[in-house]
């Protein structure tokens, strides 16, 4: 049995919930487990968290705080089978003592990677066109670090380079493997920035020194973002890179590979006219929300004025045959229309209001039974704290009853806690001039997009209406047809007068918490797509 489990059936605790992250670093809190742990928290699933060790909830020392605040704000104890129950103190100490575990374990990898590396040993992950090798020492610890040509590999990469040499593109060399289904790095298609990478970083097939029996580690440093948890690469001092030569690894001839850079040169100078608007596009109004119908891939900016799918263009029509195209103008005038318009009908607003009201119903019901259970058992233990003190009053030594009156002072502590975090029964507000209101705030947002000083907050609040935005060709027409998909917290936001993050300055009043609001979508009630 694992030793949580162990404990709490010591304890005779009740297990409600197991909560695991599965080969996930314990440094960040972009982990499923943990954050299914403090939902189900939040909503008072529990009353305990048992762990083996304080650095399986987090080894960031920031992080292991928050934890410890949220669960304490809502009466929840931390026990762990080495420390028992968690104080501020373990949290001051344990979270330091973690914090630097994970940086002096960083550095003694980053130690015996370097060493590697100055072998001419494959200091981590696999390149494409190289397999590890796996041996074992003569006590049978296994020896890492050692690779050898994939053949098959190499000779793709010969023919990449050779193509690309020879004039042709990275999209129609990309396109070209995927229609003979030659797997990627990935085991996934290929695409142009699979081969044309990032020439300073060093990454993509065509600037891989290795290639041509030159190793470079320590090029890159990647830091963890701490708002989103993704890793960020960047560039180190050229005096901190290890250079080794390993010529057994060669795959590309001297005279191929400077035959590829001399065109990767020449593309580098190209275009210095006023004519390089693909090499500083900025973010268009719905940038990042159009999908493709077809592939599920990205639209993205084909040329100067028109969106296409990104998959079809990369990866050949293999993976994606959606080769139509739509004008900027064309796409953010059809979708603002239909913010206008549409996404708040009034017609739907009527059948969004009945579903709502039942939702809410349900949600009250809920809330009045959890209330009434906790209110009963509070009078039980005041009930039974009263005959105590009638007992000790009759008589029965209080040393008798002692220990049973500060369990029940206890429990009653804990309950009046309870009840007063426990929501009461809200009642129910319909608002039938939301599609009014919403339509009179969408006509200003876009009214915004014209002034320079209200620009970025009215493209801001007008994205926050929008979960997405898939374009599928249309066997009729044969243009694209658009499905607009709107964020029904966002409408309701804007509709309701609710004061948004993003910095959308509009009237706030007192209304229904909008998370709530959006369960309602997961009852089968969709108002917010709309088919252009």
């Amino acid at each position: 049995m694992p030793p949580a489990r162990a404990s709490a059936a010591r304890q005779g605790l009740e297990v409600v919930e197991v909560f695991s992250d599965k080969a996930t670093s314990g440094a960040s809190l972009m982990r499923s487990g943990i954050q299914h742990l403090l939902r189900l928290s939040a909503a008072g699933q529990f009353d305990v968290v048992i762990s083996e060790a304080l650095d399986r909830l987090s080894r960031n020392q920031a992080d292991i705080a928050s934890i410890y605040q949220k669960l304490e704000f809502q009466s929840v104890m931390i026990e762990t089978v080495s420390e028992g129950s968690v104080s501020e103190m373990h949290i001051g100490l344990k979270g330091t003592m973690n914090s630097l575990f994970i940086k002096d374990l960083a550095a003694k990898t980053h130690r015996g990677l370097k060493r590697r590396a100055l072998a001419g040993k494959s200091a981590g992950g696999k390149a494409y066109g190289y397999k590890n090798v796996i041996k074992l020492s003569p006590n049978g610890e296994a020896i890492r670090g050692d690779r050898t040509l994939d053949t098959q590999e190499a000779k793709t990469i010969r023919r990449i380079f050779r193509d690309y040499a020879n004039g042709i593109s990275p999209k129609k060399i990309a396109e070209a493997l995927n229609a003979e289904q030659i797997p990627g790095p990935s085991g996934r298609g290929w695409g142009a920035s699979t081969l044309h990478g990032n020439r300073e970083h060093g990454t993509g097939i065509l600037n891989n020194e290795l290639y041509i029996g030159r190793q470079i580690w320590n090029r890159l440093t990647y830091a963890k973002d701490p708002d989103t948890g993704k890793r960020v690469s960047r560039l180190n001092p050229q005096d901190e890179w290890v250079i080794s030569d390993v010529p057994e690894m060669r795959i590309i001839e001297q005279s191929l590979w400077d035959a590829a850079k001399a065109r990767q040169g020449a593309l580098k100078t190209k275009n210095t006219g006023d004519n390089i608007w693909d090499r500083r596009r900025s973010r268009t109004l719905f940038s990042g929300l159009l999908k493709c119908g077809c592939c599920g891939g990205g639209f993205s900016k084909v040329s100067q004025t028109q969106f296409g799918c990104s998959t079809a263009r990369n990866k050949g029509k293999a993976l994606c045959t959606n080769k139509l195209t739509i004008s900027q103008t064309d796409l953010e005038e059809r979708v603002l229309n239909a913010l206008h318009d549409n996404l708040m009908d009034q017609d739907l607003l009527e059948v969004f209001c009945k579903e709502y009201a039942k939702e809410r119903n349900r949600l009250n019901a809920q809330a009045e039974q959890g209330r009434s259970a906790l209110e009963k058992e509070l009078a039980t233990v005041n009930r039974d704290h009263s005959k105590l003190v009638d007992a000790i009053i009759a008589g029965i030594p209080a040393d008798q009853v002692k220990d049973k009156m500060q369990a029940l002072s206890e429990r009653r502590k804990a309950l009046e806690a309870q009840l007063a975090q426990a929501p009461a029964p809200d009642p129910i507000h319909i608002y039938p001039k939301m599609a009014t209101t919403y339509q009179t705030r969408v006509r200003s947002l876009i009214s915004g997009l014209n002034k320079v000083e209200e620009m970025q907050e009215a493209q801001e609040a007008l994205r926050g209406l929008v979960d997405q935005i898939v374009l599928q060709p249309s066997p009729e027409t044969g243009k694209l047809d658009i499905l607009l998909e709107g964020a029904l917290s966002g409408l309701l936001t804007l509709a309701l007068g609710v004061k948004r993050k993003d910095g959308l300055s509009v009237k706030t009043q007192a209304v229904d918490n909008i998370e709530e609001l959006v369960l309602v979508a997961g009852v089968g009630f969709e108002p917010t797509t709309f088919r252009l």
